[in-house]
């Protein structure tokens, strides 16, 4: 029995779930919506907005605290590994939602998808 154990498997090994976890923010922040399952984007979400988080930390820590905003660029770029995604979430994306405490992201339901009746989800950015 899997009581008390948080997080969500997907029918993956750790290291297919790490994965998947980080190509799905990629694209989430590279194209700003994506359309996928419901169960992957409630497996996104959180990483995601906390990404985000890190990334308004870091830019408020600019003028006070260079080595801490060096610091967050780093931790993002580890957790993304695209040098110019991590440009654009911290010039682009995190700049948007200086005065937002949270809930970066929607999900819109889209219904079931044809081939196996997945509930799908459009998982985009807040304006």
């Amino acid at each position: 029995m899997r009581h008390q154990k948080a997080g969500r498997k997907l029918s993956r090994s750790k290291d297919h779930r790490k994965a998947l976890r980080k190509n799905l923010i990629k694209q989430l922040f590279e194209h700003e919506r994506i359309e996928t399952t419901l169960a992957k984007a409630k497996f996104v979400r959180g990483p995601a907005e906390k990404l985000i988080t890190l990334a308004k930390k870091g830019n408020a820590a600019e003028e006070d605290n260079p080595a801490y905003m060096v610091h967050t660029r780093r931790l993002a770029a580890a957790r993304l590994g695209d040098p110019e995604l991590v440009r654009k979430l911290f010039d682009e994306i995190a700049p948007r939602y200086e005065e937002r405490d949270g809930g970066y992201t929607r999900m819109l339901k889209l219904g079931p998808r044809q081939g196996d009746a997945a509930e799908m989800v459009l998982l985009e950015l807040v304006e």
